[in-house]
């Protein structure tokens, strides 16, 4: 009896502790953190920074490109020459400088096209990549939603145990007195100290699970934030179109579709950058030199300077290269038949996705109407077995098993509710349009 009583006191300062200064985690602030601070988020937005600077003008080999050189040489040997006179000079430790300085320019003036189609393929890349990073920021939507809404329905569920819990301590109560007064059995008591026990350990679970939930939600925000908080409970459903037109909008605008199509374009482009192998380059070099040499006496000239502007057209036609650009060129259009293929197969395969959660989601909303109706049947069923339960007509089995249903039809509003609205986000997931979601 003292244990329980300790449990039940124990439980009673565990919810008052955590009733005090909770604050409200709302679903916008929750998303705003995550947006912010989630790991995956931020891995995805720099792949789109990545593929934005490839896209860059210095990127794409329209631009020239220029260089300086310079440079000295020092030379000290030992010379002997010979005249034709049959004279000779020998000079022992002979010098010889000489310096150099140029400015270099070369740019390609045509390239058989494959700069331009690269650049148009760079900018598909990026496109990708941002319809990738809005893929991770729509999953880590579904994956937040899905915590958040797991913290919410187990904080609804556990003020249901609260409230059973308070009930049966008032059962516990009014049994001891009977007992006391000898109005009941020592059963009855016992009956009612065991429900209670049991409604502190259901309690007390509940708590561990919704730490647990909080813990993981601080991961999909990626902060540590201490798990005290609350969150908001309320789901409003948002007006889902009739299914024709929800097709059409997926087809439009899914995600993973709208990444096959650049997947494509990306395809094409790999041909045409291969096919311009076959087409000449021309290429347009100019430098600006300057030279200087001092020379020993052995040397005809003393010194010398010379400086000046060159400049140059270079033409290159690579008439045969073994195949392998006829290599490059099948397997590229291969390549492209298997990203055709693939976005046939991923239509099939959302399509049957959207079919399945729309039926899902509309069998939901009807199991939600009708568990509804099952809390208000329970509520009054249980209010009127507590009325009976007090003049003595029901036993207390009876009584306990009316507050039983009362806690499971509860449970299973909050569940068809919860899952009702995840389902909602999968389907808006699907259809493109998770992200124009004012929560």
């Amino acid at each position: 009896m003292k244990v329980i009583k300790k449990s039940m006191l124990f439980v009673v300062f565990l919810s008052t502790l955590q009733g005090i200064s909770q604050e409200i985690l709302t679903k916008k602030e929750a998303l705003k953190i995550t947006l912010e601070n989630n790991f995956g988020v931020k891995v995805a937005n720099n792949n789109v920074e990545i593929a934005k600077n490839n896209t860059s003008i210095y990127n794409t080999g329209f631009l020239p490109t220029a260089s300086v050189s310079s440079g000295a040489n020092y030379r000290r040997d030992n010379q002997t020459i010979n005249r034709q006179d049959g004279t000779s000079t020998s000079i022992n430790g002979a010098v010889t400088k000489s310096y150099n300085a140029s400015l270099n320019l070369n740019y390609t003036i045509f390239d058989g096209l494959g700069r331009k189609y690269n650049y148009q393929q760079l900018k598909e890349t990026y496109n990708l990549t941002e319809l990738e990073a809005k893929e991770t920021i729509e999953n880590t939507y579904l994956q937040l939603f899905t915590v958040y809404f797991q913290i919410a329905r187990l904080s609804e569920n556990k003020a249901n145990l609260k409230e059973a819990l308070s009930i049966s301590k008032q059962r516990l109560q009014r049994a001891q007195y009977q007992y006391e007064y000898g109005q009941s059995t020592k059963l009855e008591l016992l009956n009612a100290e065991v429900d209670v026990n049991n409604d502190s350990i259901t309690l007390i679970n509940a708590n561990q699970q919704l730490s647990n939930a909080k813990r993981g939600l601080n991961v999909i925000l990626g902060v540590k934030k201490d798990v005290n908080y609350k969150v908001e409970t309320q789901v409003d459903f948002n007006k889902m179109i009739n299914f024709e037109d929800l097709h059409q909008k997926t087809i439009a605008n899914n995600t993973v579709l709208k990444q096959n199509e650049k997947n494509i374009a990306i395809s094409e482009f790999n041909i045409k950058i291969n096919k311009a192998n076959y087409l000449p380059s021309l290429g347009l070099n100019t430098s600006y030199n300057w030279n200087k040499s001092e020379n020993p006496a052995t040397s005809f000239l003393a010194a010398s300077t010379s400086n000046g502007l060159n400049a140059g057209l270079s033409l290159s036609w690579n008439l045969f290269d073994g195949g392998s650009t006829k290599t490059n060129i099948s397997n590229a259009k291969i390549a492209l038949e298997n990203q055709q293929i693939l976005l046939e197969e991923q239509k099939v395969t959302i399509e049957n996705n959207l079919k399945n959660t729309w039926e899902n989601y509309q069998n939901q909303l009807f199991i939600l109407k009708a568990q509804e109706k099952n809390v208000l049947t329970t509520q009054n069923n249980f209010d009127r077995s507590t009325e009976r339960y007090k003049l003595g007509q029901i036993t207390s089995i009876e009584f306990r098993q009316a507050q039983i249903n009362l806690i499971n039809s509860k449970t299973a509003l909050n569940n068809a509710k919860f899952d009702a609205k995840l389902i909602e986000l999968q389907l808006l997931q699907l259809s493109g349009d998770i992200l124009n979601v004012n929560f």
